[in-house]
């Protein structure tokens, strides 16, 4: 007689069945078992990971910022348990970082504002139920130079020259965001910083202090540090409209979240529980081109079938490959700027008093700490907030000297109920955070023609993640997000295909 057949297939076959009914973009479950992590102290010699199948997750994802969570999540959702997010900080959000100013109101010292044309950061706040409001730019600016102040109405913009914007945003047309490599100018406007490209417009020497900082603020970089190339790609991913990057009202700059952006990452990594592992940096990445890939990190051995790397691609070079990288991916990461980490503070006062003035609380200054001052209040005006990115070259590094020093510009912007504040903080990212090198990438002419096939391809068994690959808005929280859906998709169509 036959055998009886058992009801209780193996957890293999189970595994195997599962990735057979998974289709390139069905959600999947019950992909792989165990908890992955394995403890150096637990392992003989310490020399070498454990080879039980249960040992071996489906994907580790490295960095537990948006991008990083996001693809978490993904897999989570999917139907997936096998897997872990290591992050290297002590807490989740990556260049997203909120500043608890008490009686529960934050500011925002990181990454805040998404803008028209986001929906996929946009989509995961409304799922995660966050609300969003408008950042307040209604009434005068203050301009600022030397001794001299000037109050003016720029009615949401950046009070750049609207000729010249028009004719980057047609520029842009043949600029793919995703490659801008690609496209059919791509050797000829790699070129040229936009610096370069600016002194061919005869702009006025008195309009060209808005143009410098509306680009240190959107790239990290002067106009001539600026990649013409790069520059027009971030307009194209804003509807091909310049007015949609670098302003105010419409733009990119225009909404706020509720409770500050990092509770995205917070509300995420609460939905994953212990599937997330702080402060477990990864140092090393052996056998990423076999059929399990091993990471080192502080808290022992990991491994895993794919690695879903969402760091920022300078920040690769501080993790050690075996084997190495291919030449071109190793070149790429080299290569990336990492000078712009930004320096970013907030003034907290019992009220937003420039409102009664008529004043909207910003402030742009030539020649002083200030790049861009701005109202950071909670949604309702209940308290009152100033942030603004300083300069280093032109502020002390101690914070205590540094709040005298804004204080007083305050007083002269907004009169002497500036002078009496009721907290600050201070966050200098190349100073305060290792594991941010940069907020935004600067980058420079010849970078993309020369580096950008090596973007995303993944190699072996490592896929590339983190905002900066995005196919639109990359370097923006939105973009994180994208790259984060796209990175689990490959993940799980890849699992399929073992």
């Amino acid at each position: 007689m036959a055998d009886k057949p058992t009801s209780n297939p193996s957890p293999d076959l189970k595994r195997r069945q599962l990735l057979k009914l998974a289709g390139a973009t069905a959600a999947i479950g019950g992909i792989g078992l165990g908890s992955g992590l394995v403890r150096a102290s637990e392992i003989p010699g310490a020399a070498s990971a454990a080879t039980e199948q249960d040992d071996v997750l489906d994907v580790v994802i490295i960095g537990a910022g948006l991008a990083g969570l996001t693809a978490a999540r993904d897999l989570q959702l999917a139907g997936s348990q096998s897997f872990l997010v290591l992050e290297a900080r002590n807490r989740v959000g990556g260049r997203t970082l909120n500043y608890e100013v008490g009686d529960g109101y934050i500011s925002e010292v990181g990454g805040q504002w998404i803008g028209p044309g986001q929906t996929a950061v946009e989509d995961l706040a409304r799922q995660l139920e966050v609300g969003t409001f408008p950042q307040y730019y209604q009434g005068r600016t203050v301009m600022m130079g030397g001794n001299g102040r000037l109050e003016i109405d720029l009615e949401g913009t950046f009070g750049t020259d609207m000729a010249v914007a028009d004719k980057l945003s047609e520029m842009s047309h043949d600029v793919p965001s995703g490659a801008p490599w690609k496209s059919p100018k791509a050797a000829e406007l790699d070129k040229l910083s936009v610096g370069d490209w600016l002194a061919t417009q005869n702009i006025k020497p008195e309009e060209y202090s808005g143009w410098d900082a509306a680009l240190t603020l959107t790239g990290g970089a002067s106009p001539a540090k600026m990649g013409l190339l790069h520059y027009l790609s971030m307009i194209n991913s804003a509807n091909k409209e310049y007015e949609k990057l670098d302003s105010v009202k419409d733009s990119a700059q225009g909404t706020r979240f509720v409770g500050g952006s990092q509770i995205l990452s917070i509300k995420m990594a609460e939905q994953l529980g212990d599937k997330v592992r702080l402060q477990c940096p990864v140092r090393r990445i052996s056998d990423w081109d076999r059929e399990v890939v091993t990471l080192h990190t502080d808290q022992g051995l990991v491994r895993a079938r794919k690695v879903i790397v969402a760091i920022h691609p300078a920040l690769c070079n501080q993790v050690q490959f075996e084997p190495a990288l291919p030449a071109a991916r190793a070149a790429l990461q080299r290569a990336w700027p990492a000078h712009s980490p930004a320096r970013k503070m907030a003034m907290v006062y019992p009220r937003p008093f420039w409102r009664d003035k008529g004043l909207n609380g910003h402030i742009f200054m030539v020649g002083g700490p200030i790049y861009w001052a701005w109202d950071n209040s909670p949604p309702n005006g209940e308290i009152g907030i100033i942030n603004a990115f300083i300069s280093n070259a032109n502020l002390p590094s101690d914070p205590t000297t540094a709040k005298h020093a804004l204080t007083e510009i305050f007083a002269r912007a907004w009169g002497d109920e500036a002078l009496h504040s009721v907290a600050y903080h201070d966050q200098d990212w190349g100073r305060d955070d290792p594991w941010t090198l940069t907020c935004v990438s600067a980058i420079p002419p010849g970078f993309w023609t020369t580096h950008g096939e090596a973007l995303r391809p993944p190699c072996g068994n490592l896929i590339w993640s983190g905002t900066e690959t995005a196919d639109i808005w990359a370097g923006y929280m939105d973009g994180a997000v994208r790259s984060g859906h796209q990175s689990a998709l490959q993940a799980l169509n890849a699992l399929r295909r073992v």
